[in-house]
């Protein structure tokens, strides 16, 4: 039982740590989204390739925010395994979407919120059917490991796509589509997790006297986390500048659970043995988790009409973005109107 016997304390404490970290990440999305959106107000966008919100106040306590987060997440993985672990990060998306209501006034109809309830259960589902895996006792033994040509064409196939993102599709579908953002920071962030298992059984082995830092691998786990965290910061800053914060976090979730638990499968060779059971709650997890992508991807958020004559509200066609960057055009009368756009913009108009 993963709670039980000797590994009560270390498992309770890992809970913990995991919990106080899906409650300063889901913070830190709310600042820096704060940040950027001031940042843009007086400059280029992130979205774009500004980077005017690195003199934003609010924008730093966010990213300090979301570095306790991260750090208490990194903790999480050494005192409890990453069956437990992972899926606490639902608690991530429930802190941003409340917040994003208060904070923000994003909102999220009916079908919004089935989409992202579905999202966590059903990678909750595959989170909970994922088999155990083998923790190492040493940095070699991850090395070992993290060397094998199953990992070895992995981590190669994450990293062409990771290029592919970033030099093909982010130019031309970056600003439309959040799947390219949010897949190069799970991707990265699937890699980053391995490497953070490995520097976590260095640090625990070392403060039990057994000195992991005198190995060339740890500092190789070392840089490659370093180079990927820094991959995910940057584009996650691009998605939640683009995109709906309510949409971004659930989305990077989903990703990044399953891919997570995709690389530990490769990695750590822990699939096999599954019963017909595990593997099919497995699959539903997965269809459920898919569907709910599905639905968050075909909300749109609409406000209720405005009075009779009063405005019109003008949107661009993404159901991604923030009211804030709607445009709102006030009327002084209530005579039909007609108005013809030049272009292929999407728009609902009330009058």
């Amino acid at each position: 039982m993963l709670l039980g016997g000797n590994r009560n304390f270390s498992a309770s404490q890992g809970l913990i740590l995991a919990l106080l970290s899906g409650l300063f990440i889901g913070t830190s999305f709310i600042l820096k989204k704060k940040g950027l959106l001031r940042a843009a107000a007086a400059g280029t966008r992130a979205g774009v390739g500004g980077y005017t919100y690195l003199l934003e106040p609010l924008w730093w306590v966010g990213m300090i925010t979301m570095l306790l987060g991260e750090v208490a997440n990194f903790v999480a993985y050494i005192y409890a395994p990453a069956i437990l672990v992972t899926p606490l990060g639902a608690v991530t998306i429930i802190v941003s979407a409340v917040l994003a209501h208060l904070m923000l006034k994003e909102r999220l109809g009916r079908m919004g919120v089935l989409g992202c309830v579905s999202c966590v259960v059903g990678s909750v589902v595959i989170v909970i059917h994922a088999p155990q895996e083998q923790t190492p006792n040493s940095v070699e033994e991850v090395w070992n490991l993290a060397t094998q040509p199953e990992f070895l064409i992995y981590a190669g196939a994450t990293l062409s796509l990771i290029l592919v993102l970033i030099l093909h599709f982010e130019p031309l579908h970056g600003q439309t589509n959040i799947l390219i953002y949010l897949g190069i920071c799970s991707l990265s962030g699937a890699i980053t997790v391995m490497c953070i298992k490995a520097v976590g059984i260095a640090i625990k082995l070392t403060l039990q006297g057994i000195n992991q830092f005198i190995y060339v691998q740890t500092w190789c786990f070392v840089a490659v986390a370093v180079v990927c965290v820094i991959t995910q910061l940057n584009y996650l800053n691009k998605a939640l500048d683009t995109f709906n914060t309510a949409i971004v976090s659930p989305i990077y979730y989903v990703m990044f659970t399953t891919l997570t638990i995709t690389a530990s499968a490769i990695m750590f060779k822990d699939w096999s043995g599954q019963n017909v059971s595990s593997i099919t709650s497995e699959i539903c997890g997965f269809i459920t988790v898919v569907s709910g992508t599905i639905i968050l991807h075909s909300t749109k958020e609409v406000e209720p009409p405005a009075p009779l004559g009063s405005m019109i509200t003008w949107y661009d066609g993404d159901p991604m973005k923030g009211l804030e960057e709607a445009q709102f055009i006030a009327l002084n009368s209530s005579d039909h109107l007609e108005a013809r756009v030049n272009g292929d913009l999407d728009r609902n108009i009330y009058t």
